[in-house]
């Protein structure tokens, strides 16, 4: 099984992003609760993936078919992604959009499933961070 909704290599230079302290830890804090919820079941996972879904997306999401992932972001590449739109979009998505390098682990239960190397997108917006719940292939 393989993941979508992640992008492939993160093109471009890797600097520096100019967010502030509270910016960046809100950042930290979205994919250490959805890590966590992870780690507790995986309803409570895809719960909390529709929850943080960017709003103007919501009826975009995906079905981890009982599977969860952790999210393990590499923060030297986080930086601003103006010009990003959702597969199948045209329009940029309300708010800042980020991307970041991610390592993204896949389990089903106790067992690892599969692990990649991708990019992920967050979005801040009106002060909250949103993702984009990523997809099963296949």
């Amino acid at each position: 099984m393989l993941l979508t909704g992640c992008g492939g290599p993160v093109a471009g230079t890797a600097r520096p992003v100019q967010l502030t302290e509270d910016h960046r830890a809100k950042f930290k804090d979205y994919y250490a609760r959805l890590n966590k919820a992870g780690t507790e079941s995986a309803s409570k996972q895809a719960d909390l993936l529709k929850q943080t879904q960017h709003p103007d997306f919501r009826k975009k999401t995906c079905d981890l078919r009982g599977a969860t992932i952790e999210v393990d972001p590499t923060w030297t590449t986080l930086r601003a992604d103006a010009d990003w739109a959702p597969p199948g979009e045209k329009a940029h998505p309300r708010g800042d959009v980020y991307i970041v390098a991610v390592t993204i682990t896949l389990r089903r239960e106790d067992q690892t499933i599969g692990s990649q190397i991708g990019s992920m997108h967050v979005v801040l917006l009106d002060d909250e961070v949103y993702g984009f719940a990523p997809c099963l292939g296949g």
